[in-house]
């Protein structure tokens, strides 16, 4: 009886989050849970699992995308970060502050992209390293007088006072930014995603609503709205299984 309990509860409130994308891992949910519901009976993450492994839940393994993954470990050609020139000021100049994540304010930016061909639409992301807050635009292509515009055009709106610094990767489609006002732009190393891995990260689970090599021609204002909002509340466990909504309001709304 216990036990039918614990997996009843969890069928009812658990199925229809995930199946909306709030949750990437049962274990973010579960400590969720705990937070919501202190007085209810939480069974541990592996138990979850266990319920979901043996069908006693509605949710199947193919519901979870983050369990799907693998790692896959790439053996490609070394590059040599002296072959390529960095656009502007070099993330080594960026304030000590930034890498410690210890105020609001500084962003890693980077695009999205469906088919690398310049005409092609793309999404251009900004994560904020403290919040990991997201904020996703769609743009018509991604040449360079498109990126300046649409990133001077998210400062203006959200404006400047939240954007401290903002760190791109160094492709030539970010040549212009130095351009942008309101902030102070910086890159990263040529062939050094690492550098702004908090983007990285999050552009990886925006391919759990766009796959690789899928067109955004016909993804609009709406969709790609609801994404941004989706991973804006979806619980972190480096946030303390908060979302990121909840660290910036004012900037979530």
């Amino acid at each position: 009886m216990y036990s039918f309990l614990i997996e009843l509860v969890f069928d009812i409130i658990l199925e229809p989050l995930l199946m909306r994308n709030f949750y990437e891992k049962i274990n973010s949910f579960s400590n969720w849970f705990k937070q919501k519901y202190p007085n209810q009976i939480c069974p541990s993450t592996p138990t979850v699992y266990r319920y979901i492994d043996d069908n006693r839940l509605s949710l199947r393994n193919q519901d979870l995308p983050m369990k799907l993954r693998r790692r896959i470990k790439h053996h490609g050609r070394h590059h040599n970060r002296t072959n390529k020139k960095i656009l502007g000021q070099s993330i080594e100049l960026c304030p000590s502050v930034v890498e410690s994540r210890s105020e609001c304010g500084h962003w890693e930016g980077d695009l999205v992209k469906a088919k690398r061909v310049e005409s092609e639409p793309a999404l251009m992301t900004l994560t904020e390293r403290y919040s990991r807050l997201e904020i996703i635009v769609k743009l018509p292509n991604y040449h360079e007088q498109t990126c300046q515009r649409a990133l001077q055009a998210i400062i203006d709106d959200y404006e400047s006072q939240h954007f401290h610094t903002v760190t791109f990767d160094n492709g030539s489609e970010f040549s212009l930014l130095n351009d942008v006002s309101g902030t102070n732009i910086y890159f990263a190393h040529p062939y050094s995603p690492w550098e702004r891995g908090t983007n990285e990260n999050t552009n990886g689970l925006l391919r759990e609503f766009f796959p690789k090599g899928k067109s955004f021609k016909n993804s609009s204002l709406v969709d790609i709205q609801e994404v941004q909002y989706t991973l804006n509340h979806r619980p972190r466990k480096c946030l303390g299984y908060k979302c990121p909504a909840d660290i910036v309001p004012e900037l979530a709304d």
